[in-house]
């Protein structure tokens, strides 16, 4: 099983590579019966002996089979060193086959996501761990996903495994009455990935297009697994929606274009088509959920053909539904912006005076941002100036800033930047 097929590989194949295996890898080695922590870290060892023997020896013909032979001695290691458990390691281990487990894809990455978002666990190291076992990224990687020390990841991903080990949790599927919220939080979980790769939190770049499209092929994933899922699905195609802008969203230089400045002619159709496709079907067939109906709001402005064809009437009724089913401060602020195009400025600062009294959003740079557009509508250019200046200052994404920097140029010298 270890012989090699001599396969020469470059460095990004290989890590995709080990990527794609890595969960596969795992869940393996959970169906034999060992706990989270200890052969999460057999398999990161066997990644890393992979990551140094590949390149060299070339891929084994059985590159699965390779990584679950080596992590299954790690982990058998790991387990002797623990003298009071060793009888019943080497009793399990030597039931096993010689032969990898085949995978349950479906199945297992389901098993997997919920475990890793088990209640356990805070949500910053659900993300993390998913990241990590499911995703297959290093620590490094998420280190620079998250924008913080890869220190910090391993902290967070050793706590998880600790919480988890202490909670007694088994790589199964919960019983069926708290699988619905377990299935929630990691919807909850890939939507936060999402988010932060849409739009990073800081740092020069407006995206970061590996944390978007891994939450995109992990939230596939969980859909294949529970088809008949219509948050589940929802949420699939509220990513597709917004990603499919992603063309459009940036300049050559990577500032930021807002969306009704945006080349319709560069939004991936593909995306849309597919997103249209699923948030239909799940409205018609589930019950409607919050994810439904970002992803019908989303839907809306991709299905415009021009800016001035959106159905603004609509997307405000869909903010009332969903302001009603899934209140929250986003989602209220959002709902002003919807409100004001159909009602006009002055209604839509009434509506946001009125929200943001005693509200956390007070101080929030978005919230500053859209007083200063409908402002700047309302045809109170130094109070819109001001607010674009206060909105600039509370963010620390580069391009979101210079472009909320620019609206007060531009209103500064009357229009010319």
């Amino acid at each position: 099983m270890t012989g090699t097929g001599g396969r020469a590989v470059g460095t990004p194949e290989l890590e995709d590579l080990l990527r794609a295996l890595a969960p596969r890898v795992l869940t393996a080695l959970l169906r034999r019966g060992g706990s989270f922590d200890t052969c999460e870290d057999a398999v990161q060892e066997a990644l890393v002996a992979a990551a140094s023997r590949w390149p060299a020896d070339g891929v084994p013909r059985n590159p699965a089979g390779w990584l679950v032979t080596v992590a299954t001695r790690r982990w058998t290691d790991a387990w002797r060193q623990d003298v009071a458990r060793r009888r019943r390691e080497e009793s399990v281990a030597a039931q096993q086959p010689d032969e990898p487990v085949v995978a349950r894809a479906a199945d297992d990455t389901l098993t997997l996501l919920l475990l890793c978002c088990h209640p356990a666990v805070t949500a910053d190291a659900r993300v993390a761990l998913t990241l990590r076992a499911v995703g297959g990224l290093t620590t490094a990687e998420i280190g620079g996903a998250l924008l913080v020390p890869p220190a910090t990841v391993g902290q967070r991903i050793s706590r998880a495994k600790q919480r988890i080990r202490a909670g007694g949790a088994r790589f199964e599927l919960p019983a069926p009455d708290a699988r619905a919220e377990r299935v929630a939080a990691v919807r909850d979980v890939l939507y936060l990935v999402f988010t932060e790769g849409h739009t990073a939190s800081a740092g020069a770049a407006l995206h970061r297009v590996d944390l978007s499209s891994e939450a995109i092929r992990l939230t596939r994933q969980l859909h294949a697994a529970l088809p008949g899922d219509g948050e589940t699905a929802g949420l699939l195609a509220l990513m597709l929606l917004t990603d499919a802008r992603r063309p459009a969203r940036t300049r050559p230089d990577g500032g930021l274009v807002p969306l009704a400045e945006q080349d319709r002619g560069l939004w991936d159709r593909a995306a849309i088509a597919e997103g249209v496709a699923l948030v239909s079907a799940a409205l018609a067939t589930a019950p409607v959920g919050a994810f439904q109906l970002q992803a019908a709001i989303a839907a809306v402005h991709d299905e415009a053909a021009r800016v001035e064809d959106t159905d603004w009437l609509q997307v405000l009724g869909l903010y009332e539904l969903l302001r009603t089913i899934d209140p929250g401060p986003m989602v209220a602020l959002n709902r002003v912006v919807a409100l004001a195009v159909v009602r006009g400025p002055e209604a839509g600062l009434a509506e946001l005076d009125a929200l943001v009294a005693g509200s956390p959003l007070a101080g929030h740079h978005r919230t500053a941002a859209v007083r200063a557009h409908l402002l700047e509508r309302a045809g109170r250019p130094d109070a819109a100036r001001s607010e674009y200046g206060r909105a600039a200052a509370g963010t620390l994404n580069l391009p979101e800033r210079r472009y909320l920097e620019r609206c007060a140029q531009r209103l500064r010298t009357g229009g010319s930047e």
